[in-house]
């Protein structure tokens, strides 16, 4: 299979507009679009072929509700840590949008999996964390396709969310997702535009 230049510009602009979105439209997403984007999933990379990652769609309310709880405390907990203009900085920025994304999902890493024999995790055990990273990639960019915004929830307490979702011994949080159509589309960083942290690139090192 050979890709063209038009592939490659196309590849180009979903990267582009692939965004952290915390603001989202409540429309439903219709569940062929989700089907596609577990297929997304499917298709990524991981290490031995172990396929680590475990997906749990959260539609209960109170399983909604128990994760914005945990998300308001390590919230509170997180502000608390800056002082003066930077704690009135981080209280005005949006960090989540599970008030009203419409497809909600919990990502976990099965810490051991038998799948793959072990095969080129021996060494470097976090390649299976890397595996799911690449899925959730995978995810995120296929969600941009449909034209569809994600939002990683990182400031939650992992623990917590592995009692919450009663998960086997082995399986470890990874991440929580938000998805559904955004309020508004754009191609820049919020936080870069909010002035927190802008966005930079790093040149790669010769040696």
């Amino acid at each position: 299979m050979k890709f063209t230049a038009e592939d490659a510009k196309t590849l180009r602009r979903i990267l582009r507009w692939r965004r952290d979105v915390r603001h989202f439209r409540t429309d439903p997403i219709d569940e062929a679009i989700i089907a596609r984007l577990q297929e997304a999933m499917d298709l990524a990379p991981s290490v031995g072929n172990a396929r680590p990652w475990r997906v749990v769609r959260v539609d209960d309310a109170a399983l909604r509700n128990a994760v914005r709880a945990n998300f308001t405390r390590c919230n509170a907990e997180a502000a608390a840590t800056y002082d003066g203009q930077k704690h009135e900085d981080y209280l005005r920025l949006k960090l989540a949008g599970l008030d009203r994304a419409p497809l909600q999902l919990a990502v976990f890493t099965v810490s051991d999996p038998d799948e793959g024999h072990a095969l080129g995790r021996r060494s470097i055990p976090d390649t299976l964390r890397a595996s799911t990273d690449m899925a959730i990639h995978s995810l995120w960019l296929a969600a941009r396709t449909e034209n569809l915004g994600l939002g990683m929830v990182s400031i939650l307490n992992p623990a917590s969310m592995e009692t919450l979702f009663d998960c086997p011994p082995i399986w470890r949080f990874s991440a929580y997702l938000c998805i559904g159509y955004p309020e508004f589309d754009d191609d820049m960083p919020l936080l870069h535009r909010v002035g927190w942290q802008k966005n930079h690139a790093h040149p790669w090192e010769q040696r």
